[in-house]
C-alpha cells in the first residue's frame, strides 16, 4: 500500500480477511484529515455521517480502477455500443 496514490483518487484495494468476515474488494481513497475523521484511507461510499475507515494493515493490496476504453465497446461518443449478439434477438423473456 505505500505505493497506492495519496491524492484522493479512488483505487480498488483488498480488505484482509479478519475476525468480521472474509477478504474482500472495495473502492477506497485516501482522505486527509477533517472535521469528520483522521488522514487514512476511506471506503469511497462513506459519507460525513458515517465514515468507513481502513487501516493500513488491513489492506492487502490495491489496483487502479480499470478505464473505458475503445476496446471495451466504447465509441467515440463515451457510450457504450448497444447489445447485438446472437441475431440481436430476445433471450429468455421480453428483454426488459
Amino acid at each position: 500500500m505505500s505505493s497506492a496514490p495519496k491524492d484522493g483518487s479512488r483505487i480498488l484495494v483488498t480488505v484482509r480477511s479478519s475476525e468480521q468476515g472474509a477478504a474482500e474488494v472495495d473502492v477506497a481513497y485516501w482522505a486527509r484529515a477533517d472535521q469528520f475523521g483522521i488522514e487514512g484511507w476511506r471506503a469511497a461510499d462513506s459519507s460525513p455521517g458515517q465514515i468507513f475507515a481502513y487501516a493500513d494493515p488491513e489492506l492487502q493490496c490495491w489496483m487502479p480502477l480499470p478505464t473505458a476504453s475503445q476496446d471495451a465497446g466504447i465509441d467515440e461518443g463515451g457510450l457504450p455500443e448497444p447489445w447485438a449478439g446472437e441475431d440481436a434477438e430476445e433471450l429468455y423473456g421480453s428483454g426488459i
